[in-house]
């Protein structure tokens, strides 16, 4: 019989968590390379950040490179996979998880170049990295694509419309990618956070968050590493069985 622990290890496999130097894409790198993957940290604008983070990894044992690259950017996303393949080997599990700023407006104050932001950045970015990394995935016959989406598609959150819509979007997206994908060995699954606070939500007003922690049937903030287990879950082989889900982590607040 398997044992079913070494089923959850990733040792041998790269993966390339986009966003990942702080928040909730730093703590999934960081599980990622705990179950023995080489994890390739992506950024855009802050290096030193991206320097911290990588140190971090570096500390708890994680073998990691940093890769700078506009994931919304057709010849940036390609240039950094090729980079990734030349020093680290082939991506194995992609993690799409790198956003933007997510403001509240009704939809009047809204812009259609804003709304367009939120596309490139929850589908076209997908769209790019996977069409890049799969020609290695399919000669392999093995791959992990994990978007990361949001409790507010299945929420409908009002004055959101830009990113509900474009989470939507992405949720679509992944459904028809699981189906497209799954003869050759790879697998496309979502996971979508509750509302769990990290440095960008910092200046989000205190009555949003006093409202909000009443709604959680687990009657606790989520915190980043909570998606540890899931992320893990879905990158390795147990769950090979599993593809086009989406999986909430939030406490219980959305049930569907």
């Amino acid at each position: 019989m398997t044992n079913h622990i070494n089923r959850f290890s990733l040792e041998g496999k790269v993966a390339l968590v986009t966003g990942s130097t702080k928040g909730l894409g730093l703590a999934m790198a960081g599980a990622l390379g705990e179950a023995g993957a080489k994890v390739a940290i992506n950024y855009y604008n802050d290096e030193e950040k991206a320097l911290a983070a990588r140190e971090r990894l570096d500390q708890m044992g994680t073998q990691t490179k940093l890769f700078k690259a506009d994931v919304t950017d057709e010849k940036e996303v390609n240039q950094m996979v090729h980079a990734i393949e030349k020093s680290m080997g082939p991506v194995d599990v992609a993690v799409i998880n790198a956003t933007c700023d997510q403001p509240h407006h009704p939809i009047e104050e809204y812009s259609w170049e804003f709304y367009q932001s939120m596309l490139d950045f929850f589908i076209k970015s997908p769209f790019l990295i996977t069409r890049a990394i799969l020609p290695a995935m399919k000669r392999s016959g093995w791959g992990r694509i994990i978007n990361i989406g949001s409790e507010v598609f299945h929420l409908g959150v009002p004055e959101f419309s830009a990113y509900v819509a474009a989470k939507g979007g992405q949720n679509g997206w992944t459904r028809s990618m699981a189906r497209e994908l799954a003869p050759f060995g790879i697998t496309v699954n979502m996971i979508s956070p509750g509302w769990i606070p990290v440095e960008r939500h910092d200046k989000e007003p205190q009555e949003w968050k006093d409202a909000y922690l009443p709604t959680i049937p687990i009657g606790r903030w989520g915190i980043p590493e909570d998606l540890a287990g899931a992320v893990t879950f879905l990158a390795s082989e147990s769950s090979s069985f599993v593809t086009g889900q989406n999986l909430h982590v939030n406490g219980g607040l959305t049930l569907h």
